[in-house]
C-alpha cells in the first residue's frame, strides 16, 4: 500500500509537473492566446521560511517568502499590474485592450502573512488582502489540519472512534501518517458534522498533550495584529466566516450567520466593515448558489472561491462566484506562475 501510494503521489505531481511546462511553453510562444484572461487571483496560506518535515501534509498550503518575491518579480515582467481585490472589478470595467491584472489575497490570518508576507508586498507596492476567521483570532476555534498535523507528528499510534467502533493507526512512517490525515480529513469534511467531527478531534490531541487553542494562538495574527496590519495602505482585511466551516453543510441561518458575524467582528477590530469575503475551502463541495446570494445580500462586494480560473470582464456580472489561483508550494516556480496566470492550464483541464 505504501508503494502503491508513493507512486500515485510522484505520478500525481509528474503530470501536474508536465502540464505547467507545457503552459509555460504554449504561453511564451502564443499559442492558445484565447485562454488567457486579463486577470488573475492568487490564493497564498502560509508564506514563511521552509523547515523540512518527513511528514508534511500541508506543504501545498505554503510558500517561501522567496518565492513570493519571484513571483511577483515575473508579474511585472510579464507586464501585470496590481490591485487591490476589492478595486478589481472597477479597474477591470475601464481596462484597455491588452492590459493585465494581478490580486493577492492571503487565508486564514497566519501571523507570517504579516511577518514574512507583509515586507514583500511593501517592497513591491502591492496591495495585498488578508482572509480572517474571528473564530481563529479570538481564539475560540482551532484550526483543524493544524492540530491534526502535529498530532500525527507526535503520536506513534493513535485510537479514535470514526463511528462504527475505535480503530487504531499505526503511525510508525510517514505513510501510515498520510493516510491517517487523508482518514481524519474525510471524516471532517464528508462524513460527520464539521463541528462534531473537530470537537472529537480536538479531545484526542488534548490527550496527546497538544492544546488546539494554543496551537491557533501561536500561528494566527491576534486582533492588535490586524489593528497594526491594516495601518498599512496596501494591506485590506477579508472575512472568512468565524469558525471556517463549509458552509454549504450548514443551515440557512447558520450559514448567514457565520458570514453576518464574520464580517461584524471584524468591523469591531479594524472600524470598517470588509468589503471582500472568501468562502472556507472555497471549492464545489463546500460552497453553494445559496452563499453566493447571501454574499451579494450581506454587502460584500467581491467574494472569491478557490475554484481556479482567470477573470474576464463577464467575471463581474457574478462578483461573488470569483475564481483563484493557487500558488501551490510544491510547484515553487517564478514561471508556473505566469503559466497559472495566463489560463491555459484551466483550458486544457477542460478539454
Amino acid at each position: 500500500m505504501p508503494i502503491r501510494s508513493t507512486m500515485r503521489q510522484g505520478l500525481k505531481r509528474a503530470v501536474i509537473t508536465g502540464g505547467l511546462e507545457f503552459a509555460h511553453l504554449a504561453e511564451r510562444v502564443g499559442l492558445m492566446a484565447s485562454a488567457r484572461g486579463m486577470g488573475a487571483i492568487f490564493t497564498l496560506h502560509h508564506v514563511r521560511p521552509k523547515v523540512a518535515q518527513a511528514f508534511d501534509p500541508n506543504a501545498h498550503l505554503e510558500i517561501t517568502p522567496e518565492f513570493l518575491d519571484a513571483a511577483i518579480e515575473h508579474l511585472t515582467e510579464e507586464g501585470y499590474q496590481f490591485v487591490a481585490l476589492a478595486d478589481m472589478p472597477a479597474r477591470l470595467a475601464i481596462a484597455r485592450a491588452g492590459e493585465r491584472f494581478a490580486a493577492f489575497t492571503l487565508d486564514d490570518g497566519y501571523r507570517n502573512n504579516a511577518v514574512h508576507a507583509q515586507p514583500v508586498f511593501t517592497r513591491h507596492k502591492v496591495p495585498f488582502t488578508v482572509f480572517v476567521a474571528p473564530g481563529f483570532c479570538c481564539k475560540t476555534h482551532g484550526i483543524w489540519w493544524e492540530t491534526l498535523t502535529e498530532l500525527l507528528r507526535e503520536a506513534p499510534h493513535l485510537e479514535f472512534d470514526f463511528g462504527s467502533g475505535a480503530v487504531t493507526m499505526p503511525l510508525a512512517t510517514p505513510f501510515q501518517k498520510q493516510a491517517a490525515f487523508s482518514r481524519f480529513a474525510r471524516f471532517i469534511q464528508v462524513e460527520t458534522e464539521e463541528a462534531a467531527a473537530i470537537e472529537k478531534l480536538d479531545a484526542a490531541a488534548k490527550a496527546h498533550g497538544i492544546d488546539p487553542m494554543m496551537l491557533t494562538e501561536r500561528l494566527v495574527m491576534r486582533e492588535p495584529e490586524l489593528k497594526c496590519l491594516v495601518l498599512n495602505p496596501l494591506a485590506s482585511i477579508g472575512a472568512h466566516t468565524v469558525s471556517h466551516r463549509a458552509l454549504a453543510r450548514l443551515s440557512d441561518e447558520e450559514a448567514r450567520r457565520e458570514m453576518e458575524h464574520s464580517a461584524d467582528r471584524i468591523a469591531a477590530i479594524i472600524g470598517h466593515r470588509p468589503e471582500t469575503f472568501a468562502y472556507p475551502y472555497g471549492d464545489r463541495a463546500a460552497v453553494s448558489p445559496r452563499e453566493h446570494r447571501l454574499a451579494k445580500d450581506l454587502g460584500f462586494r467581491v467574494a472569491v472561491t478557490t475554484d481556479p480560473g482567470t477573470l474576464s470582464t463577464r467575471s463581474f456580472d457574478s462578483p461573488t462566484t470569483l475564481p483563484r489561483i493557487s500558488l501551490n508550494g510544491l510547484y515553487q516556480k517564478p514561471k508556473y506562475v505566469g503559466a497559472l496566470a495566463s489560463g491555459i492550464p484551466f483550458r486544457l483541464l477542460r478539454r
